[in-house]
């Protein structure tokens, strides 16, 4: 355990820490590239260049002080972080080097206000942090290769068929080249797909699995980013038959088919945020087919729309099953088919439309206006935590800004 003048030091440090904490963070970024760069492969350029990995780190390393004295609240990020950390293969030995220019950072920026003593108590609190993220991991790490087809480390895939789903985004489907079978993992997890990079020697992406568990394949779901240099990858250079590096299943955000709840089933997903949507999808029309299911994508429109045929078939076959697409862009095209159920952003309004109640348990993925505005809809709805679950692509701090 922390000790009493330890947990004192970093809870009275922590204000000083918020004020310069996006300054420490980009300077710590800086430092540790420049002295360690064999740790670059692990970061994301372009978060790097548009300042969410630094802002990210700054309110992670604010709420841990201000917590350091109740960690229980923070469990769940806790969770987040091992489970991030363990897709991109993080070990007991990177540690250290984070910890050296962490420490060095703070040094660096706070000047002379960063005493002997201020450092010690931070270099204890991270030292206590970095063992319980080591222990976690470890226990990922175990669970990954002990289940049945699991693995450890990144594995070749072979890319068995690759289809185009919209205008923006490509299906690949991924089978192991050495002909063993998927693992059961979990719908909503994500896997890691690594590859060469020129400037860092290999790169690593995490994608939504947007298949459903025992379907004898992973299918990944890629949207095409305008800058984004393994998204353009795949959509341009790899082709079926190709191979990649994958790694096993992560992600604390996942649906459990085991569980049993008489509430409806509300899945809300906008633009690329419909990968891990499929998966929970699948997976709980298989297991509950009793249950009211409500499926609601938005899309700018018919073009970037995509699986919108996969998932009329599926309420076709399935009566519990209700599907509502609204296009915020929509075309003439789209009018005149017709592809979509409504026009605008996906609301309130729309959801209490669909639903008989507001009680049901809520799943939620997309981009972050969406995932702001839905947030905090449930919020006002009083809506319990145990029933509201999201996949959020950056900082989760940001989902609490005022939407």
């Amino acid at each position: 355990m922390l000790t009493s003048q330890t947990v004192e030091i970093v809870k009275a440090t922590a204000p000083v820490l918020e004020q310069h904490g996006e300054a420490l963070t980009r300077h710590f970024y800086k430092r540790m590239f420049s002295h360690n760069p064999e740790v670059a492969p692990f970061f994301n350029p372009a978060h790097q260049a548009g300042g969410t990995q630094q802002k990210a780190l700054a309110a992670a390393i604010c709420a841990y002080a201000a917590n350091i004295d109740n960690l229980e609240v923070l469990g769940g990020a806790v969770e987040l972080i091992a489970q991030k950390h363990a897709s991109l293969r993080i070990l007991p030995e990177h540690y250290p080097i984070v910890g050296a220019n962490l420490l060095a950072s703070i040094r660096e920026v706070l000047g002379e206000a960063a005493t002997e003593e201020i450092i010690g108590a931070w270099a204890e609190a991270y030292g206590f942090l970095a063992d319980i993220l080591i222990g976690r991991e470890k226990q990922i790490y175990a669970d990954q290769e002990g289940v049945k087809n699991g693995w450890s480390d990144f594995k070749p895939f072979r890319i068995t068929c690759k289809v185009r789903e919209s205008e923006i985004i490509t299906s690949f489907y991924l089978e192991p080249v050495s002909g063993s079978g998927i693992p059961d993992f979990k719908p909503g997890q994500y896997i890691t797909v690594r590859f060469p990079h020129p400037a860092s020697g290999t790169t690593m992406r995490n994608y939504s699995i947007s298949n459903a568990p025992g379907e004898g394949c992973i299918r990944i779901s890629v949207k095409r980013e305008p800058h984004g240099f393994v998204s353009n990858y795949l959509h341009e250079q790899i082709k079926e038959g190709d191979e990649i590096e994958l790694g096993p299943p992560c992600g604390e955000f996942f649906f459990d088919p085991t569980e049993k709840h008489g509430r409806p089933l509300m899945l809300i997903s906008a633009g690329v945020g419909i990968t891990p949507m499929l998966s929970i999808l699948t997976s709980a029309l298989a297991a509950h087919p009793g249950r009211p299911i409500y499926f609601v994508h938005g899309a700018l429109n018919g073009q970037v729309h995509a699986f919108q045929n996969l998932v009329c078939e599926l309420e076709s076959k399935h009566p519990n099953l209700t599907v509502h697409y609204r296009y915020s862009e929509a075309t003439d095209q789209d009018r005149s088919q017709p592809r979509h159920h409504s026009e605008g952003c996906i609301d309130a309004e729309l959801l209490e439309g669909l639903l008989p109640g507001r009680d049901a348990d809520y799943y939620f993925c997309g981009p972050k206006p969406f995932m702001v505005g839905i947030y905090h809809n449930l919020l006002k709805w009083g809506i319990p935590a145990s029933q509201v679950h999201f996949e959020f692509f950056g900082p989760r701090q940001e989902l609490e800004e005022v939407a």
